[in-house]
């Protein structure tokens, strides 16, 4: 017999690891003093424990494990456990090839303006929403204010009108790139608790979910050049590709002072980014 400080050494475990194994019945020792308590352990439960680090470092739990050990799994059930756990296994080494593309496309930039940007890019994904929204063409950037608002209350009245509430801030889809400043469509947009009736003007629809690359602007509409720049670098150095539209969430609106004002920009990105 071995004692369990032994045993863990020739096992390269640790003595708790092995007393935890005995309390959850995962692998008894062969024998404990009655007097001492110390455990003793056989050399051929080493098989038995290399088995259970074996599994454990395939990801299975230690109640799936103790199924495993009794048997309790056929081979289909553990080779769909398998498949799983493969799954699971390239998903997380995606996000991590995601977050080194990230770290390496930040390290870039800050070579390049050899400064810490104000703007923080984050890869997220917009939820599905229904959203009531009327669409305004406007005929040059500096007319934006004078289109844009009167469309952004016509649809507040709207859903006031037909019995809706929003559920939370309103926003604008620009159906083009940020580089057009002529003729430029944009829809703006509520989110809705639940759909309500439409009208001629103002139409409700299911606004599906979708990968974006965003980041937070605060101060004064005229500033989004630079949050613009800073997601158009983001989407280049990590190799994503915009569908060709953009969006601004009005999360914080101060009319009393711009500079109070906090808008999210998002671009949405095409599937298989």
């Amino acid at each position: 017999m071995i004692k369990i400080g032994d045993f863990a050494r020739l096992a390269q475990v640790s003595v708790v690891t092995l007393r935890h194994y005995d309390e959850i019945g995962l692998l008894k020792p062969v024998s404990i003093d009655r007097f001492t308590g110390y455990r003793y352990y056989a050399a051929d439960q080493l098989p038995q424990l290399n088995r259970i680090l074996a599994l454990k470092d395939l990801g299975f739990s230690l109640a799936q494990i103790e199924r495993l050990m009794q048997g309790g799994v056929s081979i289909e059930e553990l080779r769909g456990m398998l498949l799983m756990k493969h799954a699971q296994a390239e998903q997380r080494l995606a996000e991590e090839q995601g977050r080194l593309s990230r770290i390496a496309a930040r390290l870039k930039q800050i070579e390049l303006e050899d400064s810490m940007t104000p703007y923080d890019v984050l890869l997220k994904t917009a939820p599905a929403m229904y959203i009531a929204s009327q669409r305004v063409t406007i005929p040059t950037n500096d007319q934006v204010p004078e289109y844009l608002t009167p469309t952004i209350d016509a649809v507040y009245r709207h859903v006031q009108n037909a019995g809706g509430k929003d559920a939370g801030a309103c926003f604008v889809i620009w159906h083009q790139s940020s580089q057009v400043l002529i003729d430029e469509v944009a829809e703006a947009a509520v989110p809705l608790e639940r759909p309500i009736a439409p009208s001629e003007q103002v139409g409700v629809y299911e606004l599906p979910a979708t990968s974006v690359a965003s980041t937070i602007h605060r101060g004064d509409y005229a500033g989004f050049a630079q949050a613009h720049a800073a997601l158009l670098s983001a989407i280049e150095a990590n190799g994503w590709e915009s569908d060709g539209t953009y969006r601004e969430v009005y999360l914080v609106f101060d009319p009393s002072d711009p500079a109070n004002h906090v808008t999210e920009v998002q671009y949405p990105l095409r599937a298989g980014r």
